[in-house]
């Protein structure tokens, strides 16, 4: 199958632990946002999706001490269908930047199935983005910026991220 992949791995950090040798409050009680994410989040138009059940042998979400490691998820769109083709090939790059807007969507769902709620992110640490290309293409960073901005968008300077942009 010829599926468009910015498959991304996302690792997040939960930790408030740099809070708490300053304040004597518990996790819960520190407000890390100015504003309700969940709220900014329908405020863009976007119902964040419930996690889909893995189809192999692996889980959507893991959960290490302060950090969540999601696995990574194609561009599914709202009709259950995945965007399909290689960029440039058979999707124009401004169609790519869309999937991975996606694919941002989809991760925040998983995020939020994992940790019950979004409002609890520090941070979004690490991005990885894997682009369906042909070869000889170099705007992957382009086509991943889709979801970085997305982050940026839903969680301000906490969203910024180191990232890998790649094409396969």
């Amino acid at each position: 199958m010829k599926y468009l992949l910015p498959l991304f791995i996302m690792i997040l950090s939960l930790s408030c632990t740099q809070h708490n040798n300053v304040q004597k409050e518990s996790k819960d009680d520190i407000k890390l946002y100015d504003y309700d994410v969940e709220e900014k989040i329908k405020s863009l138009g976007i119902d964040l999706p419930e996690a889909n059940i893995p189809v192999a042998n692996y889980v959507n979400a893991v959960t290490t001490g302060d950090l969540v490691y999601l696995a990574g998820k194609g561009p599914k769109q709202a009709n259950g269908e995945y965007i399909k083709g290689k960029v440039v090939t058979d999707v124009t790059i401004e169609d790519a930047y869309k999937a991975a807007r996606l694919i941002g969507i989809a991760q925040l769902g998983a995020l939020k199935d994992e940790i019950g709620d979004l409002n609890k992110v520090v941070r979004i640490v690490k991005v990885m983005g894997m682009v369906n290309a042909e070869p000889g293409f170099g705007d992957q960073p382009e086509v991943i910026n889709g979801f970085s901005d997305l982050m940026v968008e839903v969680f301000g300077e906490r969203g910024e991220h180191a990232r890998a942009a790649v094409g396969m």
